[in-house]
Order: structure tokens, then C-alpha cells, then sequence
């Protein structure tokens, strides 16, 4: 197996690391939408998330990744084993992926063999409880879109051909990347990602070439690398359980919450799904920090991600979304 470079040791790209470890904290942010030049870092992070990820509680043979004390799956995988402890799936969804791999189909093999009519679980069902990834995600064809739209409506695959009918938990959380000049992504499926990011080629000579030399010793001697960051991941790995096991108890105040709907509506976000995830977001940044309570810098150091990919173009104003965002947010905030 490849070794994944150590999520520790990527060089900045500091708002991209941020969405990432929130979406670990708050599965229920709705994914991140990871845009930028080629070279960036995006594919690096996500996979070096896996790294990061605390471990689930399943069973031994259950291919859905199912919580202890949750039923079987329409009577099927009964001897699914003891309970155990598996990794946190991270999931890669390829471009050219089939809609029987993604969904799950019959058992070919069993059909043939037995005569059985038996399910074969597809990638959805590997990404239960987790991460499922796509790059080049502004590629993916429109009817896997459709079907991604309908299981993150739901958090459930439904499953009804060739004489099977099967329905299956399926929650996890999208992770998207991909270069803007190759298309845009559909308006559907945007709104779904709750965090978005844009990433650029670093600027500055020294942090280009602090990217070069660390990829190179990488390259050169991963495992000797990989120890040398392996404290650094130990300690994010540690914030992140601790943060999933505090949130619970982080209190969002009146004043934050206010502050979350006259920023929205003063960027023109369409609906309210952007006050309730900026809310999550900024609970989310708060657990990572340890702290009880959300504030305004909490609110502050997540907007950008939120409402990025929320705001209404506006022909009238020639800023970016980024640019509007920080306006909004030294109006609101009188910084």
C-alpha cells in the first residue's frame, strides 16, 4: 500500500486544512467543495485525512460499516461477525465509475454459482459512516450526480433491480475536487457541499520552496519522513476525538446567532442553509479550539468557507465572492 503523505506536514493551504478538520468534527456540515490550480495539495489532504480519522465501531464481515446494535440489512450479512474496530473509510469514486459500483447490484458470481439472488454492495455502502471522495468532481456525469443528489437528500441508498430490493444506510461525507477552468459544478450538487475552498499556487518563493523540499524528502525516504511527522499527526489525531467528544456541550449564543443571519442576508445567501451551517461550522471551530462557548472570531474564521459558493452573482459588482465575503464581514463585524 502507498503511504499518504502526513496531513501535518502540508505547507500552507491553512483555510483548506480548516474545512477539512471541521467536516471531520461535523459530519453534518454537508462535505467540502475543494477548487483550485493543479498541484495544490487537494488530493494530498484528503487522502492524508485518513490518517487522522478516529476509528469506527462496526463488525468484523459487515460491508456497510453498520454501528453496533443497528439491524441487519433486509435480513442479509447475518454472519457479519464479531464487533470490531475498523479505520474510518475514506473512499475514492472514480470518474468513469458504473452506476451498478456505485449503488451496489446483484451478485453475479453467487447468482451463477448458487442460484442465489444476492447483493453486492457498492461504493456508497464502503463510504457508510465516512468519507467518500471525488476528484475532478465538476466532471462527474449528470445521472451519478442525480444519484449522489437523492442519497444526501435521504442518507439512505435505495436499491430495486434485477429482482433485488435492498435499502441500506448511506451517510458520509462528500469531499470534492477539482480544477474551475475544466467546468462548473452543477447548482444541485454545490449546494449540498457545506464548506467550499479555493486554493492557489503558493506566491511567496520561501513557501515554495519549503512545498519542493518536503516533497522531495518525502519521495525520497517516506517512512523516515512519515516518523518525522508522526507527532505532529498524533497530536491533530488527538484534537479531532477530543473535538467530536466536546461539541456537544459547545453553546451557540443569541448575539452569534444574530450575527450569522445579518451577515447572510446582508450577502444576499440564498435560503437558510447557509446560516445553519455557518452556525455548525463555527460550533465545529470552537470544539477544535476548546472552547464552551462560539464567538465571533469563530464565526469569523469560517464564513469565508460557508458562503463562498452561496452568494447570488451580482453583475453590478466586479469583486469576487471572497472579496464580497471580507467586505460583509468588516461591515458586520467593524474589522
Amino acid at each position: 500500500m502507498t503511504p499518504s503523505f502526513p496531513f501535518s506536514a502540508i505547507v500552507g493551504q491553512e483555510e483548506m486544512k480548516q474545512a477539512l478538520l471541521i467536516a471531520c468534527v461535523e459530519p453534518r456540515i454537508g462535505g467540502v467543495l475543494i477548487f483550485g490550480d493543479r498541484g495544490t495539495a487537494k488530493s494530498t489532504a484528503v487522502r492524508a485525512l485518513a490518517g487522522l480519522l478516529p476509528p469506527i465501531e462496526t463488525y468484523e464481515n459487515d460491508p456497510y460499516n453498520s454501528a453496533p446494535g443497528q439491524p441487519t440489512i433486509n435480513g442479509h450479512d447475518k454472519n457479519r461477525g464479531a464487533q470490531t474496530v475498523k479505520p474510518t473509510p475514506v473512499v475514492d469514486l472514480p470518474l468513469g465509475a458504473t452506476e451498478d459500483r456505485v449503488v451496489g447490484a446483484l451478485d453475479i458470481e453467487k447468482a451463477l454459482r448458487r442460484g442465489e439472488k444476492a447483493f453486492e454492495p457498492g461504493l456508497l455502502a464502503r463510504a457508510n459512516r465516512g468519507f467518500l471522495y471525488i476528484d475532478e468532481v465538476n466532471l462527474l456525469e449528470d445521472h451519478i450526480v442525480d444519484l449522489l443528489l437523492d442519497v444526501a437528500a435521504t442518507g439512505e441508498n435505495v436499491v430495486e433491480r434485477d429482482g433485488l430490493s435492498v435499502r441500506h444506510p448511506a451517510r458520509f461525507v462528500l469531499v470534492g475536487s477539482g480544477n474551475p477552468e475544466e467546468g462548473e459544478l452543477r447548482p444541485q450538487l454545490l449546494d449540498r457541499f457545506g464548506l467550499s475552498v479555493d486554493v492557489a499556487t503558493p506566491k511567496e518563493i520561501d513557501q515554495r520552496i519549503e512545498v519542493v523540499r518536503r516533497r522531495d524528502a518525502f519521495e525520497r525516504e517516506p517512512d523516515a519522513f512519515i516518523d518525522q511527522w508522526a507527532e505532529a499527526d498524533a497530536k491533530l489525531r488527538a484534537s479531532i476525538k477530543a473535538a467530536q467528544d466536546h461539541i456537544a456541550v459547545v453553546e451557540a449564543p443569541e448575539s452569534v446567532l444574530r450575527k450569522a443571519s445579518e451577515l447572510c442576508l446582508s450577502l444576499g445567501a440564498d435560503g437558510l442553509r447557509g446560516e445553519l451551517t455557518l452556525v455548525r461550522a463555527a460550533r465545529a471551530k470552537a470544539a477544535l479550539d476548546g472552547a464552551n462557548e462560539v464567538t465571533d472570531a469563530h464565526l469569523k474564521a469560517v464564513a469565508p468557507s460557508v458562503l463562498r459558493h452561496r452568494l447570488r452573482r451580482d453583475p453590478l459588482d466586479e469583486a469576487g465572492s471572497s472579496a464580497r465575503i471580507e467586505r460583509g464581514l468588516a461591515e458586520a463585524f467593524g474589522a
